[in-house]
């Protein structure tokens, strides 16, 4: 008789799918492989928001994850799901052939091509929980160049708090700013924390904000103005220098003496 695995010690899966067709039969393929992969299902998703709002109740290790879904695409999913301090390893599912997801490859990544089949499934579930913890990072960084590649922009930038992913809209962004090992995401209502580089959100959405100073990004649509002051609350500049003046904020933010030439020319076009 063989020893049975504490429920505590299977990998947990999440299944994620705007089809429920797919879901169910991926659900039947996960029952027809317990034998060989015990396991516990800890639930389904039919879209992106639902899948994050389900693993900050019960975390997963892996998420199953269909690539093309309306609204948040599997893409955009992995990518919030980067934001976690303990991701789940992803498998991707898609119908399209194996060149469309290229880019995961180096990375490590499996997906399972539509209609799945169970060996398939089997090894590519066998070959993700190899993955060490500290390789799973590696998830956002392939959905981002992926995205890149296609010319995608997000929507939205993900932030994590008290566990729960959260979804912050880049049109409600007013500034970007750099303060120690995090960035401050301030919009009209209040503030987030991200650990995301100020220099890939600037490369990212350069055709929505301008640096202002080396530690600062602000949305352009979010610009009321600037004055020329003599100090701003928080700056030792003594001398005469510009600020910039925004919307929906009290905050006026310091433009540096190298950055005001470029943000003068750049608010022009």
């Amino acid at each position: 008789m063989s020893e049975q695995i504490p429920a505590a010690a299977l990998p947990c899966i999440l299944i994620v799918d705007d089809e429920a067709p797919a879901r169910a039969r991926m659900a039947d393929l996960l029952s027809d492989i317990a034998a060989d992969l015990p396991h516990r299902l800890v639930g389904e998703a039919a879209n992106g928001q639902s899948a994050l709002d389900r693993l900050a109740e019960t975390p997963a290790d892996i998420a199953l994850i269909d690539v093309q879904m309306p609204g948040m695409t599997g893409i955009d999913l992995a990518r919030h799901l980067g934001a976690l301090p303990e991701p789940p390893a992803i498998v991707f599912v898609t119908a399209f052939d194996e060149y469309a997801l290229k880019a995961f490859e180096v990375h490590a990544l499996d997906y399972l091509l539509k209609p799945v089949r169970a060996a398939r499934l089997l090894d590519a579930l066998k070959r993700v929980r190899t993955l060490a913890p500290v390789q799973r990072p590696a998830i956002a960084a392939a959905a981002r160049e992926s995205a890149v590649a296609q010319g995608r922009t997000r929507d939205t930038i993900a932030v994590v708090e008290r566990g729960r992913v959260m979804l912050i809209p880049i049109a409600e962004i007013v500034y970007l700013k750099a303060e120690l090992k995090y960035i401050t995401i301030r919009t009209a209502e209040r503030e987030y924390l991200t650990e995301e580089p100020l220099v890939d959100l600037e490369n990212e959405f350069a055709d929505r904000f301008v640096r202002v100073h080396r530690n600062a990004l602000v949305a352009r649509r979010a610009i009321s103005g600037f004055e020329r002051v003599e100090s701003v609350e928080g700056d030792s500049v003594g001398e005469p220098h510009w600020v910039v003046t925004l919307r929906d904020v009290s905050e006026r933010l310091p433009v540096s003496r190298r950055q005001w030439p470029i943000v003068k020319e750049t608010m022009r076009t």
